[in-house]
């Protein structure tokens, strides 16, 4: 009778734990929880003064999350005379422009940042 109700415990921890994961799983993919270390607050939208004169999408491999994607708009939003919004779930960014900003730019803003730029493309 010990080792029936040994079991049951074990196993009900072992589901709770599962539970727990498979909650924190989700809400990773969905992009509302960190997978890369402490919370960054969220970027302020950055906004552009001068018209704007063009507009590139950027496809950015290694971002995972919410995190990633605040991070990926604070390096590009540095870029004078560009402001950028990430689509995590497409793994994009969109930098408008108010000024020619060249693609040698945009891949120095994210270099050594841990993401990698596969394209870049006029929007």
């Amino acid at each position: 009778m010990i080792l029936i109700m040994a079991n049951i415990i074990v196993g009900l921890i072992v589901l709770a734990c599962l539970v727990v994961a498979a909650r924190h799983i989700y809400k990773l993919f969905k992009g509302e929880t960190s997978c890369c270390g402490t919370d960054l607050p969220k970027v302020p939208e950055k906004k552009l003064t001068a018209p704007i004169v063009g507009e590139k999408i950027v496809k950015i491999d290694g971002m995972t999350c919410a995190n990633c994607k605040n991070r990926v708009e604070m390096l590009l939003d540095d870029i004078d005379g560009a402001a950028a919004k990430v689509n995590l779930h497409r793994g994009s960014a969109t930098v408008k422009m108010t000024r020619d900003v060249s693609d040698d730019e945009i891949r120095r803003a994210l270099a050594g940042s841990g993401y990698e730029v596969q394209s870049i493309t006029q929007g």
